[in-house]
């Protein structure tokens, strides 16, 4: 089994990063920060970019530490890749599926069934766990419609129809996202997903950890050989990481949603972390994504039972194992991909 270790969020803006010896070391005007063994990370995401030596971009890759860079408010800017992992075989095969219509439909299929299932679950938990404090017919209405689209996913014989079920699947529960915050409603209220730039405290945090679940699963795709960029339900796009979009889809609800309800409905952000500029995008302050990150990072750490494997892991190692499965069922070893459904 996969150990999980730790990922490195440099947060601290106009700092340096460089290799000496064994470790990562941050520096600023000289003065050095830290410094971090690479033997204890699995990733490094630094947050506006300044710099980074060719002996760390180098040596990341060796270690297979992924390296990304970001906007101090959380926009993906470039990622440091080296060798390409795994068996060439397995890419091969992946791109051969992404161009057969049929085969990437499956898989898409599986991906977006995934989503609904947990979504719809999602939904239903927090039903029964705040019953006296929802108003209940519009969470009802909501899970019975994924409930028939759940149902109906199967016997999609395009990917437009697919995409279909899923954009209004997705419109249905995002009309009743709202009712699931249960405090500071006032500061953080949701109207609607918008992005590019977000519009309101809600959707700053979105944006932001979906940047986060981005970059795990990414990483994940990579370490077991696959191209995070050629996906089967997200289309090919430059810039675009599609696949890593694809096994996203099915996490977003159950693991990036939740998280950020739970940061909000726990009280452990507060609306003076976020700053409306003057265009209306709303922007988190340092200290929030600093909260955020170790709240995220905490979050990765709680075990779970695999509703596939039937093995306790953490959540942090979900994106790994779903990531091992959907190359093994590229390479015929399974049936069919199994999408991560949450129970």
């Amino acid at each position: 089994m996969k150990t999980l270790l730790n990922v490195l969020y440099v947060t601290t803006p106009d700092v340096y990063l460089s290799l000496d010896g064994e470790n990562v070391v941050i520096t600023k005007k000289e003065a050095e920060l830290g410094r971090i063994p690479l033997h204890n990370l699995q990733g490094i995401v630094a947050f506006g970019y300044t710099g980074a030596s060719p002996a760390l971009m180098g040596a990341c890759p060796q270690r297979n530490i992924s390296l990304s860079f970001l906007t101090m408010h959380g926009r993906f800017l470039a990622r440091v890749v080296g060798e390409t992992n795994g068996n060439v075989l397995l890419r091969k095969e992946q791109y051969r599926i992404s161009e057969d219509a049929v085969l990437s439909l499956q898989y898409a299929k599986n991906f977006i069934k995934g989503k609904i299932y947990n979504t719809r679950w999602s939904i239903e938990r927090t039903m029964r766990d705040y019953a006296l404090r929802l108003s209940m017919e519009p969470l009802e209405r909501a899970s019975q419609f994924l409930k028939a689209t759940l149902q109906n996913i199967q016997s999609c014989t395009t990917s437009e129809q697919l995409l279909g079920m899923e954009g209004e699947a997705a419109s249905v529960y995002f009309r009743i996202f709202d009712d699931m915050i249960l405090q500071q409603k006032d500061e953080f209220y949701f109207h609607g997903r918008n992005k590019r730039p977000p519009l309101d405290n809600v959707n700053a945090m979105l944006s932001f950890v979906y940047t986060l679940l981005a970059h795990d699963v990414s990483s994940a795709l990579e370490a077991v050989g696959l191209d995070s960029y050629v996906g089967f339900f997200h289309r090919d796009r430059p810039g675009r990481s599609s696949l890593a979009l694809d096994m996203m889809e099915e996490l977003r609800s159950v693991y990036a949603d939740r998280f950020v309800l739970s940061l909000i409905n726990k009280q452990q952000v507060r609306a003076d972390g976020f700053t409306t500029r003057e265009n209306g995008a709303v922007v988190m302050e340092s200290d929030t994504r600093k909260k955020i990150l170790m709240q995220w990072q905490a979050r990765k750490d709680e075990t779970l039972t695999h509703p596939y494997l039937n093995e306790k892991i953490t959540w942090g190692l979900v994106p790994h194992i779903q990531a091992q499965l959907l190359a093994r069922s590229i390479r015929n070893d399974l049936d069919e991909y199994p999408p991560f459904l949450w129970k």
